[in-house]
């Protein structure tokens, strides 16, 4: 079953353009700014910049992995094809950790921007109803990605024109001595100094979630509709180029009625700006946007798990599974583990940290493909993958360890599976 509301004829360029900011528009724009205020001060907006062109070359490189291997599922099959099993469980282990924490964070923010007196069970509550529409089959079509765009992206520039509409009141540029903000930050930022290369790097790490949903056109899973490499270079850049508008805007507002103390410490930015700058009465207007961006987000983020779920199924990773839904089973109760362990600002680092990480490998499996297969140049995956490398080590201490012990149980759970199916094997022969 396909979700199909909207009756417009949408080019492929403009289909492919709405499936990537559906994807991608969620937890980095509503609350991405929070973190990254707290490690870099008002210095994260080139922390966005940066973010903006990692996310450019690790396009390129899915995108031209996928024309490669079109039956292939997902990143973790490319990263197996072309540097082996072992760099392939890592790369899985990474992107489920980065799918996990990305979904705990969408699903923090609807809890925050839409019910947060009851912010637990509402972000619970929406894995769970996400996660069993995807099982039951629910597709996120191109014409409702279209109407959930633009309904988000009215919402934001709204925002945006009522907090520069608005004189900001006087706030302090520094948060208070002793007061930690959203990662565990505490003073970040000097009294009037720079946050220096850790800070901007460290906010370039959390707004790379603003712009990881691009797989959904550079990857399509099976039964996707899909792009030729005619329509995503241009598709491709023009979806990075509006997320970096919009997010930029967004985060210059906030900035201008918060200032980057206050901003450090809010749970939901756009909703305290508003508030700050006399918008109280769009506050129902923004729940309802935060809600699409949240649920539309969530889908592709819950179905990229599954994905790689699949694939580790098809090589043997994983003990083969008859039926679909218990892949869908899995995804969601690693998101709502995430959400029930880890805080919000937390979840968000650790899901854009294990998508560095793993877009670290993507990268370097597309250094190595054939010329023929290639519709972008090389250096760009060089590029990505050091992009990729430095911004995953640029997460907050506490998120980089949860990371790495996580990838490091998940991938010694590959090995041990693959190793029980390799004597469930043997003893058959036998």
């Amino acid at each position: 079953m396909i979700w199909d509301c909207v009756p417009v004829t949408i080019t492929p360029r403009a289909g492919a353009v709405a499936l990537a900011l559906g994807a991608t528009l969620g937890a980095g724009v509503f609350t991405g700014f929070a973190p990254a205020a707290a490690v870099a001060g008002p210095w994260f907006l080139p922390g966005l910049v940066l973010a903006a062109v990692a996310a450019l070359c690790c396009a390129f490189s899915t995108a031209d992995q996928h024309r490669a291997y079109p039956d292939a599922p997902g990143g973790y099959a490319y990263i197996r094809n072309q540097l082996g099993p072992w760099p392939a469980r890592i790369g899985a282990g990474a992107h489920l950790v980065g799918r996990a924490g990305m979904a705990a964070a969408l699903a923090g923010m609807f809890g925050a921007y839409v019910v947060p007196e009851h912010r637990l069970p509402a972000a619970v509550g929406l894995i769970a109803v996400t996660a069993g529409l995807g099982a039951a089959g629910v597709r996120w079509s191109t014409r409702l990605s279209v109407a959930a765009v633009a309904v988000v992206l009215g919402v934001l520039t709204l925002v945006v024109l009522v907090c520069f509409s608005v004189a900001p009141p006087e706030n302090p540029v520094t948060p208070p001595v002793g007061v930690e903000g959203p990662v565990g930050v505490e003073g970040a930022v000097g009294a009037g100094g720079a946050p220096g290369f850790d800070g901007v790097m460290g906010a370039a790490l959390l707004l790379f979630a603003v712009f990881v949903g691009f797989e959904r056109v550079t990857a399509p899973r099976r039964g996707d509709q899909e792009f030729s490499a005619r329509v995503l270079h241009v598709a491709v850049p023009v979806a990075i180029g509006v997320a970096l508008l919009v997010a930029g805007a967004v985060g210059a507002a906030v900035l201008r009625q918060l200032g980057p103390a206050r901003l450090a410490l809010s749970p939901a930015p756009l909703r305290d700006a508003l508030i700050v700058a006399d918008g109280r009465w769009l506050l129902p207007v923004l729940s309802v946007g935060a809600a699409v961006a949240a649920v539309s987000s969530l889908f592709f983020v819950l179905a990229s798990a599954r994905r790689t779920l699949v694939g580790l199924t098809e090589t043997g990773d994983l003990p083969a599974i008859r039926a679909a839904w218990p892949l869908d089973v899995v995804s969601a109760a690693l998101a709502i583990g995430a959400v029930v362990a880890l805080p919000p600002a937390t979840a968000l680092a650790v899901g854009a940290c294990g998508t560095a990480f793993y877009y670290g490998f993507t990268n370097a499996s597309a250094r190595v493909l054939l010329q023929e297969d290639r519709t972008w140049p090389m250096r760009t995956a060089c590029l990505g993958l050091g992009l990729s490398v430095l911004l995953a080590m640029s997460a907050p201490a506490d998120a980089l360890v949860i990371t790495g012990v996580a990838l490091a149980l998940g991938t010694g759970l590959l090995a041990l599976g693959r190793a029980r199916q390799a004597v469930v094997v043997k003893a058959g022969r036998r």
